[in-house]
């Protein structure tokens, strides 16, 4: 990659496909892909506590842990060419209910050596309406 290419900022929907990779390991139960788009010193905030990279890829030790998920409300924040702030809101089903929650999300991506990865991630529950 080209100094050049290297100084452009991602797009919305770059970032929003590499997000939705991370949902698509959920709902397919699969951790090897979940642990590729994550950084080592990943950290996660939710309200269970805090969660490194591997407490977020040991929640498939049994089983996916989303049936299907839907991402609208999106936005992105460039903070510097290497490292945006993407944010958006979730409507989702777990496995075996019938029932939608929802959690605004806001997820870090960093690109370290030409490969964007996920270094931070917050969800804030929204109440049921």
């Amino acid at each position: 990659m080209s100094v050049t290419e290297r100084k452009t900022a991602p797009s919305l929907t770059e970032i929003l496909d590499l997000e939705k990779q991370v949902w698509a390991a959920l709902v397919e139960g699969n951790p090897q892909a979940d642990r590729a788009l994550l950084s080592a010193d990943f950290l996660g905030v939710y309200t269970t506590g805090f969660a490194n990279r591997d407490d977020h890829v040991g929640q498939f030790a049994d089983a996916p842990t989303m049936a299907q998920y839907e991402l609208s409300e999106t936005q992105l924040r460039v903070l510097t060419h290497d490292i945006v702030l993407l944010s958006y809101r979730a409507d989702y089903q777990r496995p075996g209910n019938a029932m939608w929650e929802a959690m605004l999300i806001s997820s870090l991506w960093e690109r370290r050596h030409d490969v964007w990865i996920n270094s931070f991630s917050q969800d804030t529950p929204l109440e049921a309406q």
